[in-house]
């Protein structure tokens, strides 16, 4: 089995942290919550982590246009094969042209996850995080997605509790938190230890 290449304990070499906000798409992101996802996305970059999103619009574009305005690094992985259909605020753009199976290689591309409002689609993007045993922090008050999953485990198998922030601050500072202690769903440790 490929095991890939890991870096050395001894490298100097540190990767950035990477934050994935998902949430609602363009077309049902009022400007409460296209505001409120500006200013989780410019708590990202603000924080020295890299913002990871879908790339299109709605709460996506705004995360995005909040870290460009506090100069952070956006990537935006799009479910199209064209760049031209991500949004302007992303810095690079990975056109997968996998429709939206393309929420794997975004929950998978993720230290941890912010979930503000959000659909069928970010739900689905959650549980791809959540069964990966990636952090996840629902913003409530958001409705959607974030409300009805805030608190909760997705499923019996209780591999991580979504938790819940009542802030845009508080939802950035709980998602680096977690990566920054290294918390991960114990059925990921499991999963791992198998793989090996």
């Amino acid at each position: 089995m490929f095991r890939g290449i890991s870096r050395p304990a001894h490298s100097n070499f540190k990767r950035q942290i990477q934050i994935l906000v998902i949430g609602s798409d363009g077309d049902h992101c009022p400007s409460t919550l296209y505001e409120t996802a500006r200013e989780v996305g410019g708590l990202v970059a603000s924080r020295g982590a890299v913002l990871v999103t879908g790339g299109l619009g709605g709460v996506m574009e705004a995360a995005c246009r909040g870290a460009k305005e506090r100069g952070g690094t956006v990537v935006g992985i799009i479910p199209h094969e064209d760049m031209r259909y991500a949004n302007p605020y992303c810095d690079i753009i990975i056109p997968t042209g996998i429709g939206f199976s393309r929420n794997y290689v975004t929950a998978y591309s993720a230290d941890s996850a912010i979930v503000v409002g959000g659909g069928a689609g970010t739900y689905v993007e959650a549980c791809v995080a959540y069964q990966k045993g990636k952090p996840i922090v629902a913003l409530t008050g958001t409705g959607g997605t974030a409300d009805k999953i805030a608190d909760t485990y997705l499923d019996d198998r209780k591999t991580v509790k979504v938790l819940s922030a009542s802030s845009p601050k508080d939802a950035v500072d709980q998602a680096l938190e977690l990566v920054s202690n290294g918390k991960k769903g114990v059925r990921y440790f499991q999963n791992v230890a198998r793989m090996i």
